[in-house]
């Protein structure tokens, strides 16, 4: 079942963004125009990745089998640790 995004201007979203936020929440699609063309897409988040991989390609931002994304090996690794680990580790 594929839910039609609602279409919302930039001025419209800035005047009355606790309501729009509110749709969203509620499981809503927002696409975001600027003087009629689209900019972007607002989608509610979820906890849980999956759940979040289906919204993303129920909107067709992509396209996913509906199996469990396999584990991948970091690309990068910097003093034989994974970089993605080190910056999350100086950001912490």
């Amino acid at each position: 079942m594929e839910k039609r995004a609602k279409s919302v201007g930039v001025r419209e979203l800035k005047a009355h963004l606790s309501r729009y936020l509110r749709l969203v929440r509620a499981g809503s699609v927002l696409v975001v125009t600027e003087r009629g063309k689209p900019m972007g897409r607002l989608v509610p988040l979820s906890p849980d990745p999956l759940e979040a991989l289906r919204g993303l390609a129920q909107v067709g931002v992509v396209r996913w089998s509906g199996q469990k994304p396999r584990p991948r090996k970091p690309v990068a690794k910097a003093k034989r640790r994974p970089v993605a680990d080190l910056l999350l580790e100086e950001r912490g």
